[in-house]
């Protein structure tokens, strides 16, 4: 059964146990996939702030974006500890010889590029969505503004969250170009989601 399965209850149970799944980034992850869902429940409630029908427009089409996004970051609570579950599988390979220890090297190598992909795929995640919260700030319901600015919280956590896996991750790995790009694309990831949880609150005291 994966994760997304479970109900609330057993989750939140599988995420106190003592297995190493699922982690942070899994949490990351759910982090991210509740902040866009209330992004999309606002972008789809009545009366609007929307003036004109364009603004309905883009209200409608940020409101999708965020359920796809949702959805997104629901596959990868299970993606990340699955991931984890690989890198945790390279390290038992056999290494009593060289061939395969070879082997053992080259699994743990892929094992934890795919284990920083995962994190990496929340964050751009989590970034979009934050994106598509200026517009839902803009132009939601004005009694939902709690809603939206928790979302935008629990998004950027996401993002910060799936950051420090990333950067964890990327301690083990030997590629450096892999590294070198990886580094870029968190940094500016987190460098632009803050700006735009800015303009998404300034909207709202507008």
């Amino acid at each position: 059964m994966t994760l997304t399965a479970l109900t609330v209850t057993a989750l939140l149970e599988a995420f106190r146990s003592h297995e190493p799944t699922p982690g942070g980034g899994s949490a990351a992850a759910l982090s991210g996939a509740v902040g866009a869902s209330l992004l999309a429940m606002v972008a789809g409630l009545p009366k609007p702030r929307a003036a004109t029908e364009e603004d309905v427009e883009r209200l409608v089409a940020a409101g999708a974006r965020c359920t796809a996004l949702a959805r997104r970051l629901e596959e990868l609570i299970d993606r990340d500890s699955a991931a984890y579950d690989l890198v945790v599988g390279a390290f038992r390979m056999p290494k009593s010889t060289d061939e395969e220890k070879a082997a053992r090297g080259a699994g743990i190598q892929r094992a934890m590029q795919a284990a920083t992909e995962a994190p990496l795929d929340v964050m751009r995640a989590c970034s979009d969505a934050i994106e598509q919260g200026a517009v839902v700030a803009a132009f939601g319901n004005r009694n939902a503004s709690s809603d939206v600015q928790v979302g935008l919280e629990l998004l950027g956590a996401g993002l910060r969250g799936a950051k420090l896996n990333v950067e964890i991750n990327l301690g083990s790995v030997k590629d450096a170009e892999f590294v070198s790009r990886a580094h870029a694309e968190a940094d500016r990831l987190e460098a632009e989601s803050g700006p735009g949880i800015v303009a998404a609150r300034e909207h709202l005291r507008s």
